[in-house]
């Protein structure tokens, strides 16, 4: 039985603290693999994200090419979220993850900062049933998360222009796209 993890997240954009994230769940054998899942429409947040869906799920892509080849076999984003229409549920994703893995167990991973809204997801005690959480420490979260020496790095800060934390083919991909108009 393997351990499938499911690292959800709205990627706008994806920066080095989720691939330092990718990096030591698979490092660290939290997970045998990993399916990284840009959200369709983040329900949770306050407004819309900046880049589009498809254009996400391009700087996850680009993202993992630039990961070392060992660690990027056992990762692959996967389009689910993007592709469905309408709100995008965890508890949906899982049921469909887990028929493609019915012999494997199911890691949801997660920051501090979302399992402080655990309690807000839909179905939650059916989808708690279901999966494991592996919950990330973050730096200025207080709670009971792995500590996996997560960086402090914040998609907001990338988008205003005061970070400059990311991959370079993403970096290449914002340039080209006027994303972020920085």
């Amino acid at each position: 039985m393997s351990r499938v993890g499911i690292y959800g997240g709205t990627f706008d954009p994806i920066h080095l603290g989720h691939l330092h994230v990718i990096t030591q769940l698979i490092e660290k054998k939290i997970v045998d693999q990993l399916l990284v899942i840009p959200a369709g429409e983040p329900l949770l947040r306050s407004q819309a994200p900046h880049a589009s869906a498809q254009q996400r799920r391009t700087m996850c892509q680009l993202a993992l090419s630039d990961l070392p080849v060992e660690i990027a076999r056992k990762v692959q984003v996967n389009p689910i979220e993007v592709l469905r229409t309408g709100p995008s549920y965890a508890i949906d994703t899982v049921e469909a993850v887990a028929q493609n893995y019915p012999d494997d167990s199911i890691v949801v991973v997660i920051g501090q900062d979302a399992a402080d809204k655990l309690d807000q997801w839909h179905r939650i005690e059916e989808l708690r049933s279901m999966v494991e959480f592996v919950v990330i420490s973050r730096p200025g979260y207080v709670g009971n998360g792995i500590d996996i020496g997560a960086l402090p790095v914040a998609a907001t800060t990338i988008r205003e222009g005061l970070s400059a934390d990311l991959s370079s083919s993403v970096a290449a991909f914002i340039r080209e796209n006027n994303l972020y108009d920085n």
